[in-house]
């Protein structure tokens, strides 16, 4: 009944464009250790087009897929997939919650380390399945995620990444973009870089996910070879990418104790939805 209430969410916020959609499932990779991995649940929109495309697959943050007053697809990652649908890519959406029983992990009290961490094997689950489908560029896709999705992406990718299967035929990602992501320290990612490109795109303001740190993190990689990007938006919060959302507080805060604020800013969602796909475009594209 869950999924089936879902895949209708998606054929109504679909319905009109120029895309076809349907909700999938496939396996996380090795997630539960010996036991069975779990099935996730994947909404996919594909554009318009004979042939394969390049593909992309989004990683939620750490509210969920859905939005919890509605039920829709966070209209962050609607807009996204909209705008990238039409330039061509077929989007993979992830839900990485719905299938383990669980709603959030924004708060202290609802935070699931064990989870966060299971979330690249789920990047990957989403790789091979994609790879496998006879309508994708199977050596062109790459990964987006959103704050504790943006930290997903950077654990996939790392060069020293536990999750990342021996075996992929097809490649690994050939780009990656994260938002405002979780975990983008030295603290947590002592060390880090990554074979694979990847773009960072940061709020100056965001004190959940702070941009020192996350600077510091992505200019050691490319001082070690990496083929990294960060832009840091001055006056942004987190969320400056979501269409049409107020500022406002959000009702927990930081480890430190700070309030977090999200909201649209203009400009930067308008930079953004121009330089995330160029950078897209320079890797899947040729």
């Amino acid at each position: 009944m869950r999924r089936f209430a879902r895949l209708l969410v998606v054929v109504i916020f679909w319905h009109g464009a120029a895309a076809a959609q349907e909700a999938v499932h496939f396996p996380s990779i090795e997630d539960n250790g010996s036991r069975s991995p779990t099935t996730l649940d994947g909404y996919m929109f594909r554009p318009v087009g004979a042939g394969k495309h390049p593909a992309l697959i989004f990683l939620h943050g750490c509210g969920g897929l859905f939005d919890r007053t509605n039920g829709f697809i966070e209209p962050g990652e609607r807009d996204w997939a909209s705008e990238l649908v039409r330039r061509g890519y077929v989007v993979l959406m992830v839900d990485s919650f719905g299938p383990r029983n669980r709603g959030e992990m924004c708060s202290q009290r609802s935070r699931d380390p064990e989870l966060y961490l299971k979330r690249p094997r789920d990047a990957y689950g989403a790789l091979l399945f994609l790879q496998a489908q006879p309508f994708v560029r199977p050596d062109r896709i790459a990964v987006i995620g959103w704050s504790q999705g943006g930290g997903a992406v950077l654990f996939a990718v790392g060069a020293q990444s536990p999750t990342r299967p021996t075996q992929l035929p097809h490649g690994d990602f050939r780009a990656a973009v994260a938002f405002y992501p979780t975990s983008c320290n030295d603290q947590q990612l002592p060390g880090w870089t990554s074979a694979v490109p990847i773009l960072v795109l940061v709020g100056s303001e965001d004190v959940g996910n702070p941009p020192a740190p996350c600077k510091e993190l992505i200019e050691g990689a490319s001082a070690r070879g990496a083929k990294t990007e960060i832009q840091i938006y001055p006056g942004a919060y987190h969320h400056f990418d979501w269409p049409n959302l107020p500022r406002r507080e959000l009702p927990f805060r930081t480890n430190t104790g700070l309030v977090r604020i999200e909201g649209t800013d203009l400009a930067a969602r308008q930079d953004a939805y121009s330089r995330v796909p160029a950078f897209l475009g320079r890797f899947l594209l040729n």
